[in-house]
């Protein structure tokens, strides 16, 4: 985001900056170090580059995005076996123990990945945008 005259450009869109996994206090800084899939792994940022925000609220906070993620893989579950029935109308076992293995085994990296964004933004009491600090140099309005 570029400052034209030191005025902060618009910030981004909440749903833009939720999937690209930026800070959800500025939308600026990235949370994640590497991308959705890498061979290496995901990598966290502890702290936003931008805005000095704390990802790790209190101690035990990632334990919630688990449950989070459990509703991802509960849906993508449900809709994957509906859709295969739909499409192929198998009473089949073994076609849904398989297709519901490799759906989990694909989307794993983006469900941890999007259960913590999800849990930063919209779970997390507290934590919320603050248009100020996606100025290229933030400045708190309350010291004024």
């Amino acid at each position: 985001m570029a400052t034209i005259n030191n005025t902060p450009a618009k910030p981004e869109p909440v749903l833009s900056a939720f999937i690209k996994a930026k800070c959800p206090r500025c939308r600026r800084g990235d949370i994640f170090a590497s991308p959705t899939y890498s061979l290496s792994g995901q990598k966290m940022h502890e702290t936003c580059s931008h805005c000095g925000l704390h990802y790790e609220r209190e101690p035990g906070y990632w334990y919630v995005a688990m449950f989070v993620s459990y509703a991802f893989n509960v849906a993508e579950m449900v809709t994957v076996a509906v859709g295969t029935y739909i499409l192929t109308g198998s009473n089949s076992p073994w076609l849904y123990v398989s297709l519901l293995l490799g759906i989990i085994f694909l989307l794993s990296p983006f469900n941890y990945r999007y259960s913590r964004v999800a849990l930063l933004y919209w779970l997390t009491p507290g934590l919320n945008f603050e248009p100020w600090r996606s100025a290229d140099k933030p400045e708190n309005p309350q010291q004024h």
